[in-house]
């Protein structure tokens, strides 16, 4: 009986040779692999985002940790700060720089209170992926989730300014307009999804071009600032130039204005915080036995009006969060070789 040898198991040289390759194409090839476009949609995103909502609530949780870390105050120093920064503005403007306007402290906070939370947010969230650079080379999980965290930390941030708000309120017995509370939820969503989308765009696009993050950090906390009525009242200093319709100059002034979405939101908060929508008397100096000058500091606008402008924002925020997504999906393939 003849016997078979036993089949042999072809080495590794053989069978580079059976495939056409060479022992050295392995080594030729490129090391990086670039990713082009992303397949996932972002409904899918979202859902993954959804299911690591633990994840985000722990970064949430680590960002505001790590920012109060071997500090003795810890989440003190998020009222402090704000309550310092009042402060500041009310001795320049109602002492130096008299504005007239009563009560400007509660008028300023007003403005001051949303405005911090989207500034602190938005600035964050630009340089999150490059500032957890380790993290995201290291481990598989929704990159967006980085800029949602951001965002979120300063909505906690929000919470704590709101109680010192509170406080002033108590003390200047400044009380708000009770009957509008709601409309600080209809102008806070907005600001929330358009931070988020701001936020998650500029992540995306900070990682390759690094000037992005000092950029934003002027454009949005010294320009885009005093773009909005904060400091000054729209009523008083803005609209009475605004005034002349006939004026190309003034309507595309109007048109400008107007584009900015913070502006809408923060006149809301104003509203409502504020509460002062009548004729008004402003502590500026008079001539003895002269009547004090009174002056409207909030638009008579209806209430239906800034909802419509609220909910105008909120699309546009939507839209605008839409497109990050789809700017952070194609983007964020080739974030581990960047960074």
């Amino acid at each position: 009986m003849a016997l078979e040898a036993p089949a042999q198991k072809p080495d590794a040289g053989t069978a580079r040779a059976a495939f056409g390759a060479t022992p050295n194409s392995v080594a030729n090839r490129p090391k990086t692999t670039r990713v082009v476009s992303a397949d996932v949609t972002v409904l899918d995103r979202l859902r993954e985002i959804w299911r690591s909502r633990e994840l985000l609530i722990y970064l949430v949780r680590t960002e505001i940790k790590v920012k109060y870390k071997n500090s003795f105050l810890g989440l003190v120093w998020s009222m402090v700060s704000p309550a310092m920064t009042l402060a500041v503005y009310t001795v320049v403007f109602g002492t130096f720089l008299k504005n007239g306007i009563p009560n400007f402290v509660i008028f300023l906070f007003s403005g001051l209170l949303l405005w911090n939370f989207f500034q602190t947010g938005v600035l964050t969230a630009t340089g999150v992926i490059v500032n957890n650079a380790g993290l995201v080379k290291k481990v598989s999980f929704p990159r967006e989730i980085l800029a949602l965290a951001a965002i979120g930390s300063a909505a906690v941030f929000l919470f704590f300014q709101a109680i010192v708000m509170v406080l002033f309120m108590l003390v200047l017995q400044s009380p708000p307009a009770w009957a509008l509370l709601w409309l600080v939820l209809v102008a806070l969503v907005p600001t929330f999804v358009f931070a988020c989308g701001l936020g998650i765009l500029l992540a995306s696009v900070n990682v390759y071009m690094r000037d992005t993050q000092h950029l934003v950090t002027v454009l949005v906390g010294a320009a885009w600032f005093w773009a909005c009525p904060i400091v000054y009242s729209y009523q008083q200093d803005v609209s009475p130039r605004l005034a002349d319709h006939h004026s190309t100059l003034h309507t595309l002034f109007a048109v400008i204005y107007f584009a900015n979405p913070m502006t809408p939101l923060v006149m809301t908060f104003q509203r409502v915080l504020y509460a002062r929508m009548g004729q008004v008397p402003l502590t500026v100096p008079v001539p003895p036995g002269t009547p004090p000058v009174r002056a409207q500091l909030l638009p008579s606008w209806p209430v239906t009006t800034y909802v419509w402008a609220d909910a105008a924002v909120f699309v546009g925020s939507v839209i605008l969060f839409y497109v990050a997504m789809i700017v952070f999906g194609r983007l964020a393939g080739n974030f581990a070789e960047e960074l």
